[in-house]
């Protein structure tokens, strides 16, 4: 006699009638999918979250239903999917911060990667550096000048701990150590702080594209080592004259571990195939998100070198984020 637990009720019903697994995986899914979101809605992840959920719905034949759990800079839905039963029915799209960073930075209950089954990328995303109009710096040597200068103090924001990190940095290879940081509940709020002029500067994970087209955030540079295909006049971070601080993220999606082979693969089909519609790469590159596919494999070696980088990077900056869980 096999005993099943109901999570686990239609496994056990194929191994019980000695049909193999691959007949299980054939009735994936049998009922609505949830996709945890670790970030509050409205930002650019949970936009992504939404475009890759209804195409995933409409190819499984099932609902799948976005829910957004965020907080402790993504670790509570993060942890929560870590937790969850591995049958395919609860799944996680997640960016590098809170998958490879926060568990860097805090007490996370758990592994970038033993906690989980990698699915495929879904997409690389940039980051731009951006202030208010009313700064007066067309340029970031403008900007670095002006906070050398002292005439007024200068501030960035920063929503997670990512950001604030990458801020600190260039704060740091800039030579601008007195700006001052202030912390935000999400990248959404970072941004918001720039258009309402409460700081002066943030790192901004392409939130902003419309407040940029409509003359309410002004460009600087992007952190990528090549310009941007929808920011294409903005110089890089190089470009503009600082050296070595090229940043970029991804979104992707994962299972918790110990989910069947069958149904990660099953996924992975799915979304690399999503990804490579034009319809959803069009609507990511609108906000300078690039469409990436992949394997599990691949997407595993990703997390495992971004997870060892930032590990590197607190180490060497001795950062300790102000915002801590």
């Amino acid at each position: 006699m096999i005993l099943c637990s109901r999570r686990r009720w239609l496994l056990c019903a194929a191994l019980s009638a000695g049909l193999p697994v691959t007949a299980w995986s054939d009735a994936y899914p049998s009922k609505p999918i949830r996709m945890v979101v670790p970030y509050a809605p409205g930002g650019a992840t949970d936009m992504v979250a939404r475009l890759v959920s209804q195409k995933l719905s409409e190819a499984l034949k099932q609902p799948v239903v976005v829910e957004n759990r965020p907080g402790a800079n993504g670790i509570i839905g993060t942890d929560a999917v870590a937790r969850a039963a591995p049958d395919g029915y609860t799944i996680l799209l997640n960016t590098a911060g809170a998958q490879t960073l926060s568990p860097v930075l805090y007490k996370a209950g758990y592994d970038p990667l033993k906690s989980f089954a990698p699915v495929s990328l879904i997409s690389s995303i940039g980051f731009v550096m951006v202030v208010h109009p009313s700064v007066p710096a067309k340029t970031v040597q403008e900007f670095v000048a002006l906070a050398r200068s002292k005439s007024r103090p200068l501030s960035l924001s920063a929503g997670s701990s990512m950001i604030e990190l990458i801020g600190e940095t260039f704060k740091a290879t800039a030579g601008t150590p007195d700006m001052v940081s202030v912390s935000y509940r999400g990248t959404g709020p970072q941004m918001q702080a720039v258009v309402a002029g409460e700081v002066d500067m943030t790192i901004d994970p392409f939130n902003g594209m419309a407040m940029i087209r409509a003359g309410r955030l002004r460009p600087l540079a992007v952190l990528s080592p090549k310009r941007s295909p929808a920011l294409p006049e903005v110089p890089t971070m190089q470009e503009a004259g600082i050296q070595g601080l090229n940043f970029n993220s991804w979104a992707g999606l994962l299972a918790p571990a110990g989910t069947p082979k069958e149904i990660v693969e099953r996924l992975n089909q799915e979304i690399v195939r999503i990804v490579a519609e034009p319809e959803i790469k069009a609507r990511l590159a609108a906000i300078d998100y690039e469409a990436v596919g992949s394997t599990p494999e691949q997407f595993a070696a990703v997390i495992a070198d971004d997870a060892a980088r930032w590990a590197r990077l607190v180490k060497d900056t001795n950062y300790k984020d102000k915002t801590a869980p």
